[in-house]
């Protein structure tokens, strides 16, 4: 059984015209539009997409900082989507986030032992100083930094370094579910590794659940089980990331492998290159049937048609009939 999962899940954002009358009704901004996809127990569910694809608002979406529209939230038998806010509370311990600013999302005014510390005082206020001291010291040795360091601020760490805290400050409430929302974009090349493979060992070691954030599909790759491959709040494919990285069918997956560069000259200089044209649409006017069609190269006229589109292959869901299933080599 999945310790998540997210059923035809809706976010609509009303957005107030500026000098519109008060009683004009507001635009209808599509956020998400109907994403579904499990999440098991001790493996990481990787979502790939542009900016603007409704990657981040899922994540919110599941931690509660914006409003569901439509659609269940199962998580650990609950569900998150229809709860009150005390209820929701109960289960916020369970459920913690990595941002993607490191340094933005650690309060300047706070050390480091009062940052990581806060949410196990919050959730845990009966919880004596010294075992709190204990636990913040044992965190952040876990994440690869000093306990010495515990009265520094946020501004003496490097980027890699703040976003170790970050996750010491997710862990230290032990929770079921973690979710990454692009924590290594604004990182270097090699801090990415090491905050991906200190992830990874600390997922084996805890048994933790993880959604797992990025626009990078080589990223996600080395760390996600299932894929979940999202455009415009619309989910193109999904499936095992074997099979999606080495054998992209929807176009749209195909572009995006087409962007990671090979690490062998001949090869990348030899393979085409399919490239997006044209800008992504606004979410305030989607376009109909397939949101996709705007920019694919395989459109036909049928794909503004609004109907189900969902083909499974191989255990991979691919939200196109005109599929054609490429080495991603070739891609």
């Amino acid at each position: 059984m999945p310790i998540l999962s997210v059923q035809d899940l809706q976010v609509v954002f009303d957005i107030k015209q500026r000098g519109a009358w008060p009683w004009t009704p507001p635009l209808k901004l599509h956020a998400v539009g109907g994403v579904s996809f499990d999440v098991e127990q001790g493996q990481t569910l990787g979502l790939v997409g542009e900016s603007g694809s409704g990657k981040s608002t899922v994540a919110r979406a599941i931690v509660g900082t914006v409003p569901v529209t439509g659609g269940r939230i199962d998580f650990d038998g609950n569900d998150l989507a229809h709860m009150s806010v005390s209820e929701r509370r109960r289960h916020r311990k369970d459920v913690q986030m990595v941002f993607q600013d490191p340094l933005a999302a650690l309060n300047p005014r706070m050390t480091v032992g009062e940052i990581v510390a806060e949410p196990l005082v919050t959730h845990y206020p009966e919880t004596k100083k010294a075992e709190v001291k204990k636990r913040v010291g044992e965190i952040m040795e876990r994440v690869g930094l000093l306990p010495n360091l515990v009265n520094r601020y946020p501004h003496e760490f490097s980027g890699g370094q703040c976003q170790r805290i970050g996750i010491a400050r997710a862990l230290i409430l032990r929770p079921k579910l973690l979710i990454c929302d692009e924590p290594v974009s604004a990182l270097d090349v090699s801090v990415q590794a090491q905050v991906v493979n200190l992830l990874k060992e600390l997922q084996r070691d805890m048994g933790l659940s993880m959604i797992f954030i990025a626009h990078d599909l080589s990223v996600v790759k080395h760390i996600s089980d299932q894929v979940v491959v999202m455009y415009l709040g619309n989910v193109m494919e999904a499936g095992a990331v074997d099979e999606i990285t080495k054998t992209p069918r929807h176009p749209y997956t195909q572009a995006l492998i087409s962007s990671v560069p090979i690490p062998d000259p001949v090869l990348e200089k030899q393979r085409p290159r399919p490239i997006l044209e044209g800008e992504l649409p606004s979410p305030l006017a989607p376009p109909s049937g397939c949101v996709f069609r705007t920019r694919c190269p395989k459109a036909q006229p049928d794909c503004s048609v609004e109907k189900d589109r969902r083909q499974f292959v191989d255990g991979v869901r691919v939200d196109c009939p005109y599929y054609e299933a490429m080495d991603a080599l070739a891609v």
